[in-house]
């Protein structure tokens, strides 16, 4: 007997950002046209990791820093899934580093969403990669996610959002969604999700985002170009958001890591492996060890 999971109810403070991505999901998932049976929420450690809980769909509740690894398990082993990775800035760019930075060059057709409040939230606010000088005696200046992933040379789909702007969050997850699904590869979404128990950030954060697509010579497809405009905005004292990378076509030759390895599109969840239709190759397979 197969018995649905119905969510249960979030365990996140009034307020916390998070939420705004969590529905901003739900929505981006229906306009994409995503059934809830062939999505897959693969949640990472932290506060944001337990997105997965709370939305009607299959979920995992990933290693610490391991959820990239095991999204792109998934995704290999049916490539016919839409797989949405979401985790903290602690969970990503600290132990999590590593996946991340090769889930750019491996390119696999996933979502990676990155909620950023500049703290470790669950384990009572300490510092995190991503949090500013100063801040609980941090005195490392901040990694920056938009930066790093601009500098890596494949054909991803690249963007920051805003908690307090759920429409634009919504609008650039079903474009990151449909990037996915048409297996072009890999899509990273970082999200400004303000915590706020331990530093509420809503404020500040309205008041500085900008939206790159309104500044001059915009261009998403120009990787030099939206670095440049980055960080010229980051040294003005303002927050860039916005679709940063966007390729203007796809690239047959580098496509979604999925279909360089499945060109049929047939991972091993899925492939025939009856005795009938694979006799020969299992015979084949038996001499070859005998």
């Amino acid at each position: 007997m197969v018995q649905s999971v119905k969510p249960v109810p979030s365990t996140w403070c009034p307020g916390c950002g998070d939420f705004g991505v969590l529905a901003a999901v739900k929505k981006a998932a229906q306009e994409a046209g995503v059934p809830p049976y062939d999505e897959v929420l693969v949640g990472g450690i932290g506060c944001s990791g337990g997105i997965h809980n709370f939305i009607e769909t299959n979920g995992i509740h990933a290693l610490h820093g391991r959820l990239l690894a095991q999204a792109v398990g998934i995704k290999l082993a049916n490539p016919q899934l839409t797989v949405i990775a979401a985790g903290g800035d602690g969970d990503g760019y600290a132990i999590g580093m590593g996946h991340f930075i090769h889930a750019f060059k491996k390119n696999a057709s996933i979502l990676y969403i990155v909620m950023n409040n500049e703290l470790y939230g669950l384990t009572k606010g300490q510092a995190s990669p991503t949090s500013q000088l100063g801040y609980e005696g941090n005195v490392e200046p901040p990694f920056d996610a938009i930066l790093t992933a601009l500098s890596i040379p494949v054909p991803n789909f690249i963007a920051r959002t805003f908690s307090g702007d759920p429409k634009t969050m919504i609008q650039v997850l079903v474009e990151a969604i449909k990037f996915n699904r048409a297996n072009r590869g890999f899509a990273f979404v970082e999200d400004l999700s303000p915590c706020v128990t331990y530093n509420d950030t809503f404020k500040d954060w309205r008041a500085r985002v900008v939206d790159v697509a309104t500044l001059p010579g915009y261009d998403p497809s120009d990787r030099q170009t939206m670095f440049r405009l980055c960080t010229e905005t980051m040294h003005s004292g303002k927050i860039p958001i916005g679709v940063m990378h966007r390729p203007s076509a796809p690239d047959p030759s580098m496509p979604g890591l999925e279909l360089k390895l499945l060109p049929d599109k047939i991972g091993p969840a899925v492939a025939d492996i009856g005795l009938a239709t694979n006799r020969g190759a299992y015979e084949k397979l038996l001499r070859a060890v005998a």
